[in-house]
């Protein structure tokens, strides 16, 4: 079997000193090269806890994170930093851009922090990504000028100019209208299968996880359910709601 690109085993994550709340229970995840999976679940289980220890923002109580081929645990502060600037693109529910930035100046803020420029090569590929959502015609403008669906899509090419193997995606149109969420999620499976980006999209909208190819269900902290599109369920259904 090849490679995973994720591979998360006994994860456990407890909050506080004196008294300890645990909010994740020994999460084990393993994510294969080029999956399109949602992460779902009700609010407060663990779902963006999860989340930040796949991304290496935060650190486990117990349990790895073998991460594109590498262990993880034993990284310092400045090594985990760089690795995960390499490794992983992160696309959050609010885009978190800098408004006084152009929207190519955004894309290329991975780059900047990566390598501490970017050439004339980068800054073509970041031009390149922000024509293929739709965008060619926004680079100059600043991201304050921009709609929050506009916003949302600099913030994808933003994930994907350094070309990681991975993308990690929480609530990614959870402040967007149905029609700019379709958009950006069709620009995710695009991207999915065109150029085999892995991804894993929080979502509590129980109709864009079905349009996923696995959905993983958090409750409590325990991985209760992980189904994958083609496994016996009744026609028509993914993941108890209706599929493509």
């Amino acid at each position: 079997m090849a490679e995973p690109v994720l591979l998360a085993e006994g994860l456990v994550r407890e909050f506080g000193k004196a008294t300890k709340t645990r909010v994740l229970h020994g999460v084990s995840l393993r994510i294969e090269a080029g999956e399109f999976s949602a992460l779902i679940g009700p609010s407060g289980s663990g779902k963006s806890t999860l989340l930040n220890l796949l991304g290496l923002l935060d650190r486990p109580t117990a349990g790895t994170i073998t991460l594109a081929g590498r262990r993880t645990e034993g990284l310092g502060d400045v090594e985990l930093t760089r690795y995960r600037g390499r490794t992983l693109g992160f696309v959050f529910q609010f885009h978190h851009l800098l408004p006084g930035f152009t929207a190519l100046e955004n894309v290329l803020i991975p780059a900047w922090a990566d390598r501490g420029r970017a050439d004339a090569a980068l800054r073509k590929k970041a031009t390149e990504l922000l024509q293929r959502v739709g965008l060619g015609h926004r680079v100059n403008n600043r991201a304050s000028d921009l709609s929050g669906g506009e916003a949302q899509r600099v913030a994808i090419a933003r994930a994907l100019v350094n070309g990681p193997p991975m993308v990690l995606a929480d609530e990614p149109t959870g402040n967007l209208d149905t029609q700019s969420a379709d958009g950006i999620f069709t620009l995710l499976r695009d991207f999915n299968r065109d150029q085999g980006t892995t991804f894993l999209i929080v979502t509590h909208d129980p109709r864009l996880a079905a349009r996923c190819d696995r959905i993983v269900r958090l409750v409590d902290g325990r991985v209760v359910g992980d189904q994958r599109r083609g496994d016996d369920v009744p026609p028509g259904t993914f993941g108890g709601v209706d599929g493509e």
